[in-house]
């Protein structure tokens, strides 16, 4: 299950693991016009862990996504369609 909101400075989803336990904290995407922030409650450390992708990144990991095992650089012409 997930949820989206549109918020002024960025969109927000929530990714809410309901898989097979144990599961997963919920996992809170925030995507800005700079950047994309991944956060997770880590019950371990009691804290939110933050990951920050430029679009750059979270472009790259949207393509990895359907790639086999290799090494890969996106050219200008891939990126644009």
């Amino acid at each position: 299950m997930f949820t989206i909101e549109h918020e002024f400075d960025a969109t927000v989803i929530t990714l809410v693991d309901e898989g097979e336990a144990p599961l997963q904290e919920d996992i809170t995407i925030n995507s800005f016009a700079e950047c994309v922030t991944l956060e997770q409650w880590d019950p371990r450390t009691d804290r939110v862990q933050k990951i920050t992708l430029s679009p750059e990144q979270l472009r790259d990991l949207a393509a990895a996504l359907d790639l086999p095992e290799g090494v890969y650089a996106l050219r200008a012409s891939e990126v644009d369609g």
